[in-house]
């Protein structure tokens, strides 16, 4: 049984033994470790992974759900589309815990269904929660299919730096598992395509990972693309762009 308390942030205080002496022989601060959550943010209406950086702790997930009340950055609203149906940040958790594979959220607001599929996908990420219970509800993933992309790529995340070959994980819910993707430089010309096949789709969603070799003269940032071929007409459907830091192979 594993069970999480939650943590109560403050802002720091002036002093404190770490402080430097009037003489200037104070004791020296070690860097604090981190480590990377995702948090999950609204784009064009559904979820959609951002990368962030927390302080190593174990109320990780207490942690990311904080960082998901901060809201998207300045450059992720404008460049990405990147929206949020959460409280704003004067909204403070009342509990979090986990036991039993149950992340058990108290809020001080109602949750809108966006802000609630918010909340469970940032928490399930975390290989201890299997399901979120909210107001006496449980839920997961599967419940806000219809506030999930049909394309959900969780990795490689947008901004982050990728190196030959590039990983690619996440799921998808296409015609016959099928998709296609492309991988373009810093020029916008493609350096890479392929198409995928998830483990389900055509109404189930699936699991899928790829890997991209490629080759770029220098660092830059380009884009995976990923869409779904119609098969109606051939046209490019459920596009989704993620913008990637490439090093130079």
């Amino acid at each position: 049984m594993l069970a999480v308390a939650v943590v109560v942030l403050a802002a720091g205080c002036g002093g404190g033994d770490n402080e430097p002496s009037a003489t200037g022989t104070g004791t020296t601060t070690a860097p604090s470790k981190t480590t990377d959550v995702r948090v999950y943010w609204l784009r064009d209406g559904k979820v959609w992974p951002a990368r962030r950086e927390v302080e190593e702790t174990e109320a990780v997930a207490t942690a990311a759900l904080l960082e998901l009340q901060r809201g998207p950055t300045e450059q992720e609203s404008m460049e990405l589309g990147f929206d949020t149906a959460m409280p704003d940040e004067s909204i403070q958790l009342d509990s979090l815990s986990i036991t039993d594979g149950v992340a058990h959220y108290g809020s001080s607001e109602e949750l809108s269904n966006e802000a609630l599929a918010q909340v469970a996908y940032t928490l399930t990420q975390f290989p201890t929660v299997e399901s979120v219970e909210i107001e006496g509800r449980r839920y997961t993933r599967a419940d806000f299919e219809d506030l999930t992309p049909a394309i959900l790529v969780e990795s490689p995340l947008s901004f982050e730096t990728v190196a030959s070959p590039l990983r690619a994980t996440g799921t998808a819910n296409t015609f016959e598992a099928v998709f296609n993707y492309e991988l373009t430089d810093t020029d916008g010309r493609i350096v890479a395509e392929d198409f995928v096949m998830a483990t389900s789709g055509t109404g189930e969603r699936g699991t899928f990972e790829f890997t991209v070799p490629f080759k770029v003269n220098f660092d830059g940032v380009g884009s995976l693309i990923v869409f779904e071929l119609s098969a109606k007409d051939g046209s490019r459907i459920n596009l989704a762009e993620i913008p990637v830091r490439m090093q130079a192979s």
